[in-house]
């Protein structure tokens, strides 16, 4: 096939964050040509006419769709697919509609308590309704991911620290602000993988926060994600394993999070971030339709855990594109 990776069109001083995303499109690319396609990489331009354009130069069969923000802003990669749609060339990974859904942290909180999934509670603003000044919040981005503005004084107590916070956060980093019950416990991700029309759960990662300071709150932040060097980076260790060690824990995960794909229509592939608190109840905290595909990232990762190496990952999302033509 002659596929053409369409990703992010990101500047030379973008975000760390931004930057994976052409990392990963070129070893997407490389894989694929690996594989016997033909591949080609473009940036994203939200005009129809524009994408035809570029598609129709390539000759192109399918797109693999690496557009993870448009103008800079996350919350509206779902452009991407939804002119896609309209072309109608096949495409790899998520439909425009859960795209914008789950790109919506609130809103997707919303859809999940009324399904009866379990998530932690949240508030928002301008009435910040049910904020608790007894509870401890963190403070994050409605619509962008990458953990953008997560760091240790993301993590407040009581109604005027969470309003600070969110102004403060707003004012740095623009868009919407919302504050999540922090569930002070293990943190798990479950990858999704479309194969043969059905989702399926690869095996259960920990994130585990090794010779962590006492003190320190325990989450994967912005530097934890994107500075290699720092100890919050080394001290934040991936560890797999859980299927044996917890069985009840691994099943109950992996339950919940193919659960919460068929809720919101997930198609090719997607992460479901848990928490469990201290009596291991689990909680989803955030459903992320267009994970990294770095061959060092989390999914990857996976992926190989499931004895499936980075050319047939690469290989299988394509083949859910093909079948969903």
């Amino acid at each position: 096939m002659r596929i053409l990776v369409v990703h992010s069109d990101v500047g030379a001083d973008a975000r760390p964050d931004d930057l994976d995303t052409l990392t990963s499109a070129e070893a997407v690319a490389t894989a694929l040509r690996a594989q016997g396609h033909a591949a080609a990489l473009a940036p994203f331009s939200p005009s129809p006419d524009d994408v035809r354009k570029t598609l129709d130069a390539f000759r192109a069969d399918a797109v693999f769709n690496m557009v993870e923000s448009v103008f800079g802003q996350d919350g509206l990669a779902a452009i991407a697919p939804s002119i896609f749609e309209k072309i109608g060339v096949p495409y790899t990974g998520n439909a425009s509609a859960p795209m914008a859904v789950t790109g919506d942290k609130p809103l997707a909180k919303r859809l999940m308590r009324a399904a009866g999934l379990p998530t932690p509670e949240w508030a928002e603003p301008p009435s910040w309704d049910d904020l608790d000044d007894a509870r401890t919040y963190i403070v994050k981005s409605a619509t962008e991911d990458a953990s953008l503005g997560l760091d240790d004084a993301a993590l407040v107590r009581g109604r005027a620290s969470v309003m600070a916070r969110a102004e403060r956060s707003a004012g740095i980093h623009h868009g919407r602000w919302f504050a999540e019950s922090y569930i002070e416990g293990r943190e798990f991700n479950v990858a999704l993988l479309e194969e043969a029309g059905s989702m399926r759960a690869l095996p259960v990662p920990e994130m585990r926060f090794e010779d962590w300071p006492t003190a320190k709150p325990r989450i994967v932040g912005y530097r934890a994600k994107w500075d290699e060097g720092s100890d919050d980076a080394v001290k934040t260790v991936r560890a797999f394993g859980l299927e044996r060690e917890a069985p009840a824990l691994a099943r109950a995960l992996s339950d919940l999070a193919l659960e919460t794909a068929r809720l919101f229509g997930i198609q090719g592939y997607a992460r479901v971030d848990f928490r469990t608190d201290r009596d291991g109840r689990p909680f989803i905290l955030e459903v992320n339709a267009n994970p990294s595909l770095d061959p060092h990232a989390g999914f990857a990762a996976a992926a190989a855990q499931a004895g499936l190496a980075y050319e047939m990952l690469i290989g299988s999302i394509v083949a859910a594109a093909h079948w969903r033509r």
